[in-house]
């Protein structure tokens, strides 16, 4: 429901939107043989290697420790606050010795064996930062001493006692330290999805490097195809005597210089596919191939809603008010160095000692502690008031970052989408000129056949078309390139009209 409310929230359009068309391109990869993560003949999507290299990735498992390093850290601090319980145990203790009586003047041997137990129950309280303790001992000793005569006495114990301690005229440490340990985890889960955004970044950059080279494949394929046929023509035509034999010559180099332009992109391409089979961390020996089908579709962006999209999901900018919350953590920090504070410590038990166990509490005694300690400090030589200047400036200087990433932001995004612009219109004047090629080549080529053209005129056509082809392969990844970049930069699947925030809050469901 709140993804929802959120779409609705951005989905109107004002009029004086640009409409964009870029490539919908369906990608698969067919695996004959590949590594561990893959099994032969399975098809891999682009979605598909986004999750083998989010797996694979270096950099996303340092990330993904780090997150856990974060959370663990969370999880045992709010685990320290609930009641700790403790047990201590001494099951049998012995002693004799030689002790001076200053009652009497001289030496007596007292002997003396113990069991003791002591149960304590710690339970710290965060809205005050107090400790509250409860403790209760039980133990039985027995004892003797040679000034009684020797005679050996026991009796058994037990106190029970609460106490408090409780911090005064200063900040709650305990609030501090669990605010910041979350302050950690969302900073670290904010570098994990934007190490996740640079990842997919990397990837798609690379898969649809690997598009770009299989099209040039096959345009230099019928390139080759082109200059094999017209090198038939005009060898009918030597056979013939109609064509000079210096003809055959020319049209010949071109069609080996096709071939060895072939050779070389099909190597090209091999060593691609090596860079992309270790960025997803596959074995180099899988061997894969990339094919794909480009369809037109329509994405409509506003450059104002662009731009309130990344102000207000850009994670950087979160990062950075964190940044601004520990540097003001810090402040109090350093206010707090020799400053006046107060400790109050109270203690209430009861004791009761009985050589029978059934009578130990027959006549208790009361305990009781009440103590105010008070920390006065007098001269620190300017001490506190130098880390207090060095911390403002601290945070003004994190301030004035965070002003520069808003405008670095709105760069960013205008940038994108000017880039997103310029490659709609690189798409249309590439869909024209491939036509224009097209019909050129043809009227040549029939020139060619009657003989009123060179072959070597004819290579020139022959490029042109091959140029104009890959213009327009390369103007369609850039447009699929500038919409991710303008994803990244906003935050923001203009295609789905949706947030990434929300994608990523998916995926973690689906982790958890």
């Amino acid at each position: 429901m709140k993804m929802t409310d959120k779409k609705s929230s951005h989905r109107p359009l004002t009029a004086g939107r640009m409409i964009i068309i870029g490539p919908l391109i369906v990608f698969s990869f067919i695996m004959i043989f590949t590594a561990d993560t893959l099994s032969a003949g399975d098809e891999l999507t682009l979605d598909r290697a986004l999750n083998i290299a989010f797996k694979n990735s270096p950099a996303m498992r340092q990330a993904s420790l780090q997150l856990e390093f974060n959370e663990r850290n969370l999880m045992a601090e709010k685990a320290g606050l609930k009641s700790q319980f403790s047990l201590t145990v001494t099951p049998y203790l012995t002693s004799s010795g030689r002790v001076f009586s200053e009652l009497t003047s001289s030496y007596n041997t007292q002997t003396q064996t113990r069991t003791e137990t002591s149960f304590t129950i710690r339970q710290p309280v965060i809205w005050t930062d107090a400790t509250l303790i409860v403790t209760d001992k039980f133990n039985w000793q027995e004892a003797s001493s040679s000034f009684a005569g020797g005679d050996k006495k026991s009796e058994f114990s037990n106190s029970l006692t609460v106490s408090l301690n409780q911090p005064l005229f200063t900040y709650n440490r305990k609030k501090m330290q669990m605010k910041e340990l979350e302050l950690s985890l969302e900073n670290a889960q904010l570098a994990y999805a934007i190490q996740k955004l640079q990842i997919e970044r990397l990837v798609t950059q690379q898969f649809l490097n690997l598009y770009y080279s299989r099209m040039s494949i096959q345009i230099s394929q019928e390139e080759y195809k082109n200059a094999t046929e017209s090198f038939k023509i005009i060898q009918s035509k030597v056979d013939a005597g109609i064509t000079a034999p210096e003809e055959l010559y020319q049209a010949d180099i071109t069609k080996d210089n096709s071939l060895a332009s072939m050779e070389n992109k099909l190597m090209q391409h091999e060593n691609s596919l090596d860079t992309f089979k270790t960025l997803l961390g596959l074995e180099l020996e899988a061997l894969i191939d990339v094919s794909a089908d480009i369809q037109r579709s329509m994405v409509e962006v506003d450059l104002n809603i662009a731009i309130a999209y990344g102000m207000e999901n850009r994670m950087e900018l979160r990062q950075k008010d964190i940044e601004i919350q520990n540097a003001m953590h810090d402040l109090i920090r350093a206010g707090a160095e020799n400053e006046f504070k107060a400790s109050l410590n109270l203690s209430f038990g009861l004791t009761g000692t009985n050589r029978q166990f059934p009578g130990i509490y027959d006549s208790p005694n009361s305990d009781r502690l009440i103590a105010l300690t008070l920390n006065i400090p007098l001269f620190d030589w300017g001490q506190k008031k130098h880390h207090l200047a060095a911390t403002k400036a601290q945070i003004e200087t994190v301030k004035l970052s965070a002003d520069e990433e808003i405008k670095s932001i709105r760069l960013e995004i205008r940038e994108a989408y000017r880039n997103l612009l310029n490659q709609k219109r690189q798409i249309e004047i590439a869909e024209k000129s491939i036509k224009n090629a097209e019909l050129t080549y043809a009227i040549n080529l029939e020139r060619y056949r009657n003989g009123d053209l060179s072959s070597k005129d004819l290579q020139f056509y022959q490029l042109q078309l091959s140029t104009q082809k890959l213009s327009l392969v390369q103007a369609l990844i850039n447009n699929k390139l500038a919409l991710l970049d303008l994803k990244i930069r906003t935050l923001w699947d203009f295609e789905a009209n949706r947030s990434i925030l929300d994608e990523l809050e998916d995926i973690s469901e689906q982790e958890g």
